[in-house]
């Protein structure tokens, strides 16, 4: 009956607001039990060195350097992975040599590669490399595997009719691969913006998100710390729900 009385976005709705209570009430009952600001901040501290950031301006530089880095890295990441797909598409010897490669990025300790950047790099450089090797794999074994599903057949009929490469790619394989790359590719900016974060931490990186989070542990500003660690879920979801609004309206162009 509720089902019937309320549409599925509605009830989305409804349980993302439930949810964020029962996260709230979470909070809450862990502090009291805890007791100690020093390990878990109040709520009201929390939310007063949010706003208090807010209204600074070394916040906002921090925040848009930190957001920029994750495009970056993204971008880097997803124009390598088409060029590395395509290729993989188009020669089955290259896909067997890539294999390896793309497995080993799978597998190297994110923070042992970035205490090697530094030495080789800075800290605002180290950030974006890493970032570009944890996303890389990702992206390029989802691209591969959206191209090897085409049909067949499509690509024979191509064929037969001797259709343009450029009709081929904006006509036939970009609406039909576009919709479930798009579908995940606010998640991959996401988990960037939380790799970049990281680095940073761990860089100290100048002008940055992480950065400002290593100032207020050094200085054991807990309700600071939160509140830049709530900024950054938030920049998350954002970042995602905005592209999945993107991905609906190819799924629109590809007749889905």
């Amino acid at each position: 009956m509720l089902k019937r009385f309320f549409s599925s976005r509605k009830l989305n709705i409804i349980y993302s607001a439930i949810s964020i209570i029962l996260m709230w009430v979470v909070w809450i009952i862990a502090y009291y039990c805890v007791k100690n600001d020093y390990v878990i901040p109040s709520f009201q501290d929390t939310f007063a060195a949010l706003f208090k950031c807010f209204t600074e301006g070394a916040f906002w530089v921090a925040a848009s350097f930190s957001l920029l880095r994750t495009l970056e890295a993204f971008l880097i990441s997803f124009v390598i992975a088409v060029a590395l797909a395509v290729f993989s598409a188009l020669s089955k010897a290259f896909e067997a040599i890539l294999k390896p490669v793309i497995a080993l990025l799978r597998t190297l300790p994110t923070l042992a590669v970035i205490l090697i950047l530094l030495v080789w790099t800075n800290a605002s450089v180290a950030p974006v490399i890493v970032t570009v090797l944890v996303l890389l794999p990702l992206i390029y074994a989802r691209i591969n595997a959206q191209l090897n599903g085409i049909d067949r057949g499509l690509t024979e009929m191509a064929d037969v009719y001797k259709i343009k490469a450029k009709d081929r790619i904006f006509k036939i394989y970009l609406p039909l691969v576009s919709p479930n790359i798009l579908s995940q590719t606010g998640a991959d900016i996401s988990l960037g913006l939380k790799v970049i974060i990281s680095a940073e931490v761990l860089s100290n990186t100048y002008k940055s998100l992480g950065g400002l989070m290593q100032n207020s542990r050094a200085f054991l500003e807990m309700p600071r710390l939160a509140a830049l660690t709530l900024v950054a879920v938030a920049m998350g979801l954002i970042i995602d729900l905005a592209v999945s609004q993107l991905a609906r309206l190819t799924y629109k162009w590809s007749g889905k």
